[in-house]
């Protein structure tokens, strides 16, 4: 091309990633948020020799979901460390099967369902409560099932659910920035778990609005986890970064 910028597109190419000598960190955000939570933890797992990836989560079902998450993995040379939070943790549970670089689970304030499980099903374990169903937001989007819709927080609502021990401000701006999920994912049955056969790591946030700590609690016992508690809201990766860089890096190996 004269007098411009060229380049050339090759299709069906596949980029793989040079093995890490420790595992690459793969973390994976839920429902009303993006991979922009995880910033803090990326640069202290950068910090201690660990290759991070973000990928946007699609939050458009569990399969779709996971079957995304799982191809995105499988682009990676080398050892994997899944990382989820909240609605992640249903992602990269299911993810995580038929994965075989996948060395590790963590979980951080996350679901963690067994095969055949909803997660209105997995908020209910232990006996908590949530205020999760009484302030969502329903808003239309493009070629969504009949029934189904996107799901936001209530802007009224959402520092007090999801990130309570953080800062006003940031809190407003994560709420108006938050990304709906549809909402179909919240009864869809969970497919067989990763982590009847990955070794898993779960940190408790001991403050959370959102998922039931006692919730949290169970699924990481069910689920055989190596477990830490922290006090935090929902975001513990956000509210206490140095605590869950920790338990990835004792997932890693590293």
């Amino acid at each position: 091309m004269e007098g411009g910028n060229s380049f050339t597109y090759h299709r069906n190419t596949r980029l793989v990633m040079a093995a890490p000598a420790l595992p690459t960190v793969v973390l994976v955000h839920g429902a009303f948020a993006d991979a922009s939570g995880w910033q803090a933890v990326a640069d202290g797992l950068r910090a201690r020799g660990h290759q991070v990836l973000a990928p946007a989560n699609p939050l458009r079902g569990v399969a779709a979901d996971a079957d995304y998450i799982r191809d995105f993995v499988s682009t990676i040379e080398g050892d994997v460390v899944l990382v989820g939070h909240s609605y992640g943790g249903c992602v990269i549970t299911n993810a995580s099967t038929d994965a075989p670089n996948v060395r590790a689970l963590v979980y951080i304030a996350a679901f963690a369902p067994d095969e055949g499980e909803t997660l209105l099903e997995s908020i209910a374990l232990g006996g908590g409560r949530t205020g999760l169903g009484e302030h969502l937001v329903q808003r239309p989007y493009p070629g969504a099932p009949e029934g189904d819709a996107d799901g936001y927080l209530d802007l009224a609502f959402f520092h007090q659910l999801f990130c309570a021990d953080l800062d006003a401000g940031l809190a407003h701006f994560m709420g108006v920035a938050q990304r709906g999920f549809a909402l179909s994912c919240l009864s869809t049955p969970s497919g067989v778990p990763g982590w009847r056969t990955i070794p898993s790591w779960y940190l408790v946030a001991a403050d959370d609005a959102t998922i039931p700590p006692e919730a949290e609690r169970a699924m990481a016992k069910r689920a055989g986890a190596h477990t830490v508690e922290v006090t935090a809201s929902h975001v513990a990766m956000i509210s206490k970064p140095a605590e869950t860089i920790d338990l990835i890096v004792t997932a890693s190996g590293g």
